[in-house]
């Protein structure tokens, strides 16, 4: 990637605001127009969105996507919209036993109504803040309830079963975090009482240990910032077994969503640590050590990002495709080509990695201006890239907001427009509302507003 200093997050304003207006026009389209009971919409394709998931793990997306409109530009017909859809159709995203994405579903949606109360951008009403405060309670018990125990921790496991840990469900953890700030916890047999806390702690140390890479010799393909879609365990002593991908290309290559959740994963955790007493780390070997792997984490897999995307910020679908080097040695020296004949780029991990870069770049502002600023400028030149052509979706006919993104190469499950020979031109909901996410973030913090978080 190539990044100066001389971006601003008041430079990238008017491209802001006309993503709003943009934004807004295709969420009314999807609110209108998808036939909600053929399941959640997942992906487009030819500009409409359509289904095809393993569980339903982007409703909170399309919900949570009202919310944030409405966030950005106070319509309250949005919000009237997103409150609505999640009173209906969320209550069974909170007790789903069988996910790891309850940090997905409902941190998106009602984490989202209750933090707007918590700002007083939506009235003050008691029964509503129970309400979302209830639901938050029972996900991130529910979530970490799926737990695989290790000899030194353990960690939420994938829907693939207990010995799998995904890199994805780091972003889960935003479930346990509010859970526990709202002074809940996870009870088990015999009312014994499982702290949310250090569970999220473990979980985030495992992902650390087993799903990131630092080059320090752990394996042939041990390069620094490279991560695991994927870690399988022996369920029988807790032992790591080897790295696996389910959506990447291999289990020793990068699959860069994979990558990005990661990204963001660890630096928003390093901003909710900041809200929790010292006292409460010392079971997990005290702040200093906890928020010490959390930054060598989000450090390498920022670098990693960096290092592995094209010039303007956007990265191919996994850094070991193999036919990348069809594009020429140089195909990371110049702007990523979506159209190209061999590999597809993927621009919702480009919407997720580029929020986990600014985020690193506010946590280690106040100890390293340089180091931070780095990273801030690094997540700026993603996001000013996303907003505008070939990525941001201009066609009022397409219901897709943010275009080239890829769910699944390996499965063959992505379109590919005639013409082409990789998939191109197409949207997702998760990078759809990370863009929002991502936009509404750097809104803020041009207007001087308060800083976007999930936490409370």
């Amino acid at each position: 990637m190539r990044f100066d200093n001389h971006i601003s997050p008041q430079d990238l304003q008017p491209a802001i605001d006309r993503f709003w207006a943009i934004s807004g026009q295709k969420i009314n389209d999807l609110n209108q127009n998808y036939d909600s009971a053929q399941g959640s919409p997942v992906f487009t394709v030819k500009g409409k969105y359509t289904t095809r998931g393993w569980t339903e793990w982007t409703q909170g997306f399309q919900y949570g996507s009202e919310i944030l409109q409405y966030d950005a530009s106070d319509d309250v017909s949005f919000l009237e919209m997103g409150k609505k859809n999640t009173i209906d159709k969320m209550a069974p995203h909170v007790t789903h036993f069988g996910v790891h994405d309850h940090g997905f579903n409902n941190v998106s949606t009602y984490g989202n109504l209750l933090r707007l109360m918590n700002e007083g951008r939506i009235a003050e009403n008691l029964w509503e803040r129970n309400f979302y405060e209830m639901a938050l309670k029972a996900s991130g018990a529910v979530q970490a309830r799926r737990w695989t125990t290790l000899p030194n921790g353990g960690y939420v496991y994938s829907f693939n079963g207990p010995h799998s840990l995904f890199a994805d469900t780091i972003r889960s953890l935003r479930a346990l975090a509010v859970s526990h700030q709202l002074g809940h916890s996870f009870m088990h047999e015999n009312d014994a009482e499982v702290s949310l806390l250090t569970r999220l702690i473990q979980h985030a140390k495992a992902t650390a240990d087993y799903s990131v890479y630092y080059g320090e010799g752990r394996d042939a393909y041990d390069i620094r910032g490279r991560t695991a879609h994927e870690s399988i365990f022996n369920l029988n002593d807790g032992n790591f077994r080897c790295p696996n991908s389910q959506q990447g290309f291999s289990p020793f290559t990068t699959w860069t969503r994979g990558l990005a959740w990661i990204m963001v994963g660890s630096a928003e955790q390093l901003e909710f640590l900041q809200t929790i007493d010292d006292s409460e780390f010392e079971s997990e070997g005290g702040r200093i050590a906890v928020e010490g792997f959390l930054v060598k984490m989000a450090r390498a897999s920022c670098d990693f990002f960096i290092k592995h995307s094209a010039a303007d910020g956007i990265p191919y679908w996994d850094t070991g495709a193999p036919n990348l080097h069809k594009l020429g040695t140089d195909y990371l020296d110049r702007p990523a080509d979506p159209f190209n004949e061999f590999e597809p780029v993927d621009s919702s991990a480009a919407a997720i990695g580029a929020q986990g870069l600014i985020r690193l770049g506010c946590y280690l502002n106040d100890q390293d201006s340089a180091v931070g600023e780095r990273y801030m400028q690094a997540g700026l030149t993603v996001l000013k890239t996303l907003l505008e052509e070939p990525y941001l979706s201009t066609d009022p006919s397409h219901q897709g907001l943010i275009l080239h993104s890829v769910y699944h190469r390996p499965n063959g499950w992505d379109h590919i427009p005639d013409g082409q020979s990789v998939p191109c031109g197409e949207s997702s909901m998760w990078g759809d509302y990370h863009a929002r996410e991502l936009a509404l973030l750097v809104d803020r913090i041009a207007n001087d507003k308060t800083y976007l978080k999930f936490f409370l």
